[in-house]
């Protein structure tokens, strides 16, 4: 058998009556859940569909009773190859991993990071992971963001987490120090696109992709705010682009927070910490979803980065040494 066919798998199935009349993609759907819409979508246009022994749109309605069959190819969907890297799994059953991605760790190859990102670290520990798309991550953290991410294992796990973060139930909470004293929290509901003149920057603008980010206050610092902050959608930089419409950028993000000022009076000690910060202050502090399988509800938290701690240690202690200067 060549390796081509040992990634092929036939699936079949009948048009139930309730399902008469609908799209041929939709009834797809509906028959093989395991896989993703997208998924079987490529399959139709890659003409290895058949619908009552004929070729088929997606477009095409179906008749109670109609045989469909799928020459599903399970096909390398990875542009990578598997690399042992030390990763800090959380969790991990049959059907997920939870990683605690450290700072620094690209997420997926990329122009400039072909190799040593956390995919080939994952097809390492699991060589299976290669017939899911993107070897079953489905959200991402930034280079320089540390902390919790989900990656899927079957197909079904994979289009369950894809589900539930298209129906925003995800719960993803971060913590984040930013610029700029916030006198309280809030929600920003603001569209997210391409930045009109710097193409490689995203930016708040009109015609964007819906973006929701809920922000609340825990500390204020004399010149700085520890935040907790909440996604109900998963955008390009969607943090980082939000807090800076407001004006109150992630300390150390290079990108979004313009040039770098020392703020005024600041003790020698928090200065040095902000100065030696070289990457936005962010990291994905608590993850929580329904496992694809059994429906529980589980939760994971990871721990404050060790640069984080040192930053935030600083902050702390300006804070106190401003509250025993005169004036």
């Amino acid at each position: 058998m060549t390796d081509t066919e040992q990634q092929t798998r036939l699936l079949t199935g009948r048009v139930a009556p309730e399902q008469a009349g609908l799209r041929l993609d939709q009834t797809l759907a509906r028959l093989f859940p395991d896989y993703s819409r997208s998924r079987l979508q490529q399959w139709i246009k890659k003409d290895l569909v058949r619908l009552a022994g004929r070729a088929c749109r997606a477009r095409d309605r179906v008749c109670a009773g109609d045989l469909v069959e799928v020459q599903a190819r399970l096909d390398d969907q990875v542009p990578c190859r598997p690399q042992e890297i030390d990763l800090d799994i959380r969790f991990q059953d049959a059907a997920l991993f939870v990683v605690n991605k450290p700072p620094g760790l690209v997420v997926h190859p990329a122009a400039g990071n072909p190799q040593g990102t956390l995919q080939n670290g994952l097809l390492h520990i699991d060589p299976e992971l290669v017939k899911l798309p993107r070897a079953g991550i489905v959200h991402r953290l930034d280079k320089d963001t540390s902390g919790l991410l989900v990656v899927a294992r079957t197909p079904a796990a994979h289009r369950s987490l894809v589900e539930q973060l298209q129906a925003r139930t995800i719960k993803r909470e971060y913590r984040a120090l930013v610029s700029g004293v916030m006198a309280s929290g809030g929600t920003l509901d603001a569209p997210i696109g391409r930045h009109p003149v710097h193409r490689i920057r995203m930016a708040v603008v009109r015609g964007g992709k819906p973006a929701v980010t809920h922000y609340r206050v825990l500390q204020r610092f004399r010149a700085h705010t520890w935040l907790k902050v909440e996604l109900e959608t998963g955008r390009t930089h969607q943090i980082r682009v939000h807090l800076a419409h407001l004006r109150y950028p992630l300390v150390g993000d290079q990108t979004y927070a313009g040039r770098f000022r020392l703020p005024a009076g600041i003790s020698p000690e928090a200065a040095a910490a902000l100065k030696g910060f070289q990457r936005q202050a962010l990291y994905a502090a608590k993850l929580g979803l329904r496992h694809p399988d059994t429906g529980e509800y589980l939760e994971w938290q990871a721990p404050l980065p060790d640069d984080m701690q040192a930053l935030l240690a600083a902050m702390r202690l300006d804070l106190r040494q401003a509250g025993r200067r005169p004036g």
